[in-house]
């Protein structure tokens, strides 16, 4: 139970809660803009990864601000992918759980 809890429960609510919560700030009277909506779900999940590559040092502040907007941007467009691949390894959870709790094992197939 600990197991389903925190591999499959707790990141699934996560995620939805935050594409729920990024999906008013995306619709717009002239239509929704998918890009942002890919770089605001993202950007929790990737800015850690672009911030280590890109810190603002020794710039002015025009410098320093545009530097963490352009690790924002970068790091949205990261972490959407690793959303992605987020949901497809829960769902290989679920499918190692389901065909645990069956018994079912190709590997032990005669």
């Amino acid at each position: 139970m600990k197991r389903v809890l925190f591999r499959i429960i707790i990141p699934i609510l996560v995620l939805a809660v935050w594409i729920i919560m990024c999906y008013p700030v995306c619709a717009k009277a002239d239509g929704f803009d998918y890009f942002l909506y890919w770089i605001m779900v993202g950007c929790p999940y990737g800015i850690r990864k672009m911030s280590m590559f890109l810190v603002p040092k020794n710039l002015g502040i025009a410098g320093s601000i545009g530097i963490l907007a352009l690790d924002c941007i970068i790091g949205g467009l990261i972490g959407g992918m690793i959303v992605i691949i987020r949901i497809i390894n829960t769902v290989m959870e679920i499918i190692k759980l389901i065909s645990g709790t069956f018994g079912h094992n190709v590997q032990k197939c005669e």
